[in-house]
């Protein structure tokens, strides 16, 4: 594939895609710390990314990591093993490893591990939402830019060790051995700017999940996947509740939690016979592949429109956006940040 952008005169530039030869050789071990991290890794061994045998390490405590891990043990392609959960990211010095597989990159865990990093070890990075796009957006630039997390609290030791991955991160797409692998459309401009800095960026449309049976229906004709935003102190709780309430005046929702809503939160969602919570389990990338028109999936401004996008739209299953009003944000919710999390409302149609 190619990228395509207007330089400063506004012609079209075409910069070929520098894609990856698969399957690859090799041993890789994976960090994740969320089940959307974990289901992407499967996905970049499925695609011959990771090489032939690949160690998943999942991290001890994570949110809804034990339900994906009791569903994903009996199904991952050959060469997938599952190490112990665990609190501390695996070494990048483990023996016998050729690549290092995170998730998070602004975790300062995994920076300070980027900064004993072997030259010759290639580091590959998984979907992890919108700070996918974040982290492509800064290695991009030519400016210093430490790599934070956009809520993260600033202080000089933490603005110094986000500055030592941005060049560590730099330094490895130079020397061809940073990939990133993501199902997210990624704005053609970063894209051709990535791989000039010598990166690779890979793209998935859940190839190895589409072979997978689909085993849970959904009778629902709306669904609606659940937000952390409340939680996060992002939104008021209140219209979020009440704009719910709304969606049942034409007909039953399920209601798919995301893994950091609260209980009082869901109970008060629950608490309309309308909407039928649904126990939170895996990600909804693999329990909503069943779905089909005219069922409907609404949701806040959040990266499963992309990924479900992917699975749902070649059925015809439509998927809703809802943009987010401007009295629902909370007053620490900077504008930088609104924007930010607001990005992906076009999603569902460019994976469609």
């Amino acid at each position: 594939m190619s990228s395509n952008w207007r330089g400063q005169s506004g012609s079209a530039v075409t910069i070929p895609a520098r894609t990856l030869a698969r399957p690859r050789s090799g041993s890789a071990v994976v960090w994740t710390e969320s089940p959307l991290q974990l289901l992407s890794a499967v996905e970049a061994h499925g695609a011959g990314l990771l090489g032939r045998d690949t160690t998943i390490y999942p991290r001890a405590g994570a949110v809804g990591m034990s339900g994906i891990l009791s569903s994903m043990m009996a199904q991952v392609p050959a060469g997938v093993s599952f190490g112990q959960a665990r609190t501390q990211i695996p070494s990048v010095r483990a023996a016998g490893v050729d690549r290092w597989v995170i998730g998070d990159a602004f975790s300062g865990q995994v920076q300070r591990q980027l900064l004993r990093h072997p030259p010759a070890h290639e580091v590959v990075v998984l979907d992890d939402g919108l700070a996918t796009r974040k982290l492509l957006s800064g290695l991009t630039r030519d400016t210093l830019t430490p790599l934070l997390r956009p809520r993260a609290k600033r202080t000089p030791a933490r603005d110094a060790l986000g500055l030592a991955a941005w060049f560590r991160l730099r330094q490895l797409a130079q020397r061809g051995k940073l990939v990133v692998f993501t199902a997210l459309p990624i704005d053609a401009r970063v894209h051709a700017d990535f791989e000039r800095l010598g990166g690779h960026l890979e793209f998935h449309r859940f190839e190895w999940l589409s072979t997978q049976p689909v085993t849970e229906i959904v009778n629902e004709p709306m669904i609606m996947v659940g937000s952390a935003m409340p939680a996060d102190g992002l939104i008021h709780a209140d219209p979020y509740i009440d704009w719910l309430h709304e969606l049942t005046q034409d007909g039953p929702v399920g209601y798919f939690p995301h893994r950091r809503e609260t209980p009082e939160l869901l109970d008060r969602i629950a608490a309309n016979p309308m909407i039928r919570m649904k126990e939170h389990t895996v990600p909804v990338e693999m329990r909503l592949r069943g779905l089909c028109p005219p069922q409907t999936v609404h949701c806040l401004p959040s990266t499963v429109l992309a990924s479900l996008g992917l699975l749902l739209a070649p059925a015809g299953v439509r998927l809703q956006g809802q943009s987010v009003p401007q009295s629902w944000w909370t007053p620490t919710t900077t504008a930088q940040l609104r924007r930010h999390l607001s990005s992906s409302l076009d999603d569902s149609e460019s994976a469609a």
